[in-house]
C-alpha cells in the first residue's frame, strides 16, 4: 500500500456504449472501488492506459498480462483459444500473439475436446484425429 498503484489499469474505449472496458487490471480497479482508504489516498483516481485494439488483439493483450504475473489458468487458456480458433485465427496468429510453442497450443486444443479446432490449421496438418 505503501507504494501506491505502480502499474496502470489498461482500457479499451468502446465509442458505440461511451464506456471504457478494463483489458487488464480489473482487481486494481475492485481494490479502488471498494477500499475507502485507498479511494481517498489517491484521490479517486487510478492510471490508465487506453489501447485502441480490436477485440482479438485485447484477449492477447490480457493473457499476456496474466502470463507475466503467473496468474492465468489451463480452463480459461482452452476457452480463450477455442474462443481464438473459432472467430478464424490461425495456430500461427495464436502462437505469436499470445506467446505459447505449438505444444501448448496442442495441449489446449485437445483440453477442449472439440475436433472442430484442429481444421484448417496449418502446423496441425499431418495430425490424425482419433474421434469417436
Amino acid at each position: 500500500m505503501e507504494d501506491g498503484y505502480t502499474m496502470p489499469i489498461v482500457c479499451y474505449y468502446d465509442k458505440e456504449q461511451d464506456f471504457y472496458e478494463i483489458v487488464d487490471g480489473f482487481h486494481r480497479y475492485l481494490v479502488m472501488k471498494n477500499s475507502e482508504e485507498i479511494s481517498k489516498r489517491e484521490g479517486n483516481c487510478l492510471p490508465v492506459s487506453i489501447i485502441d485494439r480490436p477485440l482479438e488483439d485485447r484477449i492477447a493483450s490480457t493473457i499476456r498480462h496474466n502470463r507475466a504475473r503467473g496468474t492465468h489458468s489451463i480452463e480459461l487458456m482452452t476457452e480463450i483459444v477455442q474462443q481464438l480458433v473459432e472467430s478464424g485465427l490461425s495456430d500461427q496468429w495464436i502462437m505469436k500473439h499470445i506467446g505459447m510453442d505449438k505444444e501448448e497450443l496442442l495441449r489446449l486444443k485437445q483440453l477442449s475436446g472439440l475436433a472442430s479446432l484442429f481444421q484448417n490449421q496449418g502446423i496441425f496438418s499431418g495430425l490424425e484425429l482419433g474421434i469417436g
